[in-house]
């Protein structure tokens, strides 16, 4: 069993990493409402203004040196500014075997 603090410790690490959202592989967020870790969990908030933007289909979250750590396709129209909640739970998966 992993202790909670060393998957704590695993979040802050990935928010320490994430320096930016692209959206459709081209439309770049740094600034974030929130991005905060709470127990294992990192939120993320930000907005999406519907004037550079009007349809989500990917969705990247990317180190200062345009690393991918992750990526996810998505279909969401946006019709009006948009503040958008992401989150990436640290959890321990048990080994199949």
């Amino acid at each position: 069993m992993i202790q909670l603090s060393l998957l704590q410790d695993v979040a802050e690490y990935v928010r320490g990493r994430v320096d930016k959202v692209v959206l459709n592989g081209s439309y770049e967020i740094r600034d974030f409402q929130v991005k905060q870790v709470t127990g294992e969990t990192l939120a993320l908030n930000y907005l999406v203004p519907v004037a550079d933007v009007q349809s989500i289909t990917l969705v990247e979250l990317k180190d200062a040196s345009d690393t991918v750590l992750t990526a996810h396709t998505v279909n969401v129209p946006i019709t009006a500014d948009h503040l958008m909640l992401q989150t990436i739970k640290v959890e321990e998966v048990a080994a199949s075997g």
